[in-house]
């Protein structure tokens, strides 16, 4: 008698569930964030309008991060100035991808030993392709290995001596900087236009604020935390090998990585 109330009461609770899925919050058209969190209020007025273009290989799971910085390039910049291809491959028998990686004049911001700092690119010869790897960094290195027709590319890199303002993320290193930083210090770089370093950061200020308001914490480095004796997990092998690449270079500017986990 008892297990046929119990059943009975169960299915009473499963009748009194509501048939229609629970309502969603309303959603910014621009950023396709929550309203409440929208950060399209710290947009430049107008979208930025470069020579080039910013082209990001993205791993598939980067579009699945509730906090990703990608979508601040992609809509602070004016159309068709920030392309975005998913996928763990590339080109994938995309014509119109396979047309930019084999241009001439298209570069691709990568940390390899053949890469040349931003710097020594002469705008003149543009206008660029600038291709990044939107992703960790074993993701960023599984897409080059499996994508063959980026290692002919032409292959620059950013150094800087800078942090990131990403402070709600955790980096590996001092010097690590998010896809949109890397983004935004290499349109500086190839335009010569400080503009794109002032304007288009001012979403993800707008973001670490909003969340620090709301019970974010600010995150030190992977690196600090292991300098202070912090950080909570043992350390593997390739944060061991970046540590060691950071102390052989601490007394120079350091290369940023064109992620945020790098």
């Amino acid at each position: 008698m008892g297990e046929g109330l119990l059943e009975m009461t169960a299915w009473e609770d499963l009748a009194n569930i509501p048939a229609d899925p629970p309502k969603m919050r309303p959603k910014c058209i621009k950023c396709c964030r929550p309203v409440q969190v929208c950060w399209c209020s710290a947009l430049p007025s107008q979208p930025l309008t470069p020579s080039g273009r910013i082209v990001l290989l993205q791993h598939p799971a980067e579009e699945k991060r509730s906090l990703r910085t990608a979508p601040m390039l992609s809509v602070g910049l004016a159309p068709g100035k920030c392309l975005i291809y998913k996928g763990k491959r590339f080109p994938r028998q995309d014509e119109e991808l396979e047309t930019i990686l084999t241009d001439k004049r298209s570069l691709l911001l990568y940390p390899s030993a053949s890469s040349v700092p931003i710097e020594q690119i002469d705008p003149r010869d543009g206008p660029y392709n600038l291709i990044l790897i939107d992703g960790t960094w074993p993701q960023a290195k599984a897409i080059y290995h499996s994508s063959t027709v980026l290692h002919g590319m032409r292959q620059v890199k950013l150094v800087t001596s800078g942090t990131s303002s990403y402070i709600i993320r955790t980096q590996p290193t001092e010097g690590c900087l998010s896809t949109l930083e890397t983004a935004i210090e290499a349109l500086s770089v190839l335009e010569r236009d400080a503009r794109y370093r002032e304007q288009l950061l001012q979403p993800l200020h707008a973001l670490c604020q909003f969340q620090l308001a709301n019970g974010a914490v600010t995150h030190q480095s992977k690196e600090f935390l292991i300098r202070h004796n912090q950080y909570p997990k043992l350390i593997g092998r390739r944060l061991n090998r970046l540590l060691k690449h950071a102390d052989n270079f601490k007394d120079e500017p350091s290369e940023s990585a064109e992620n945020s986990t790098y």
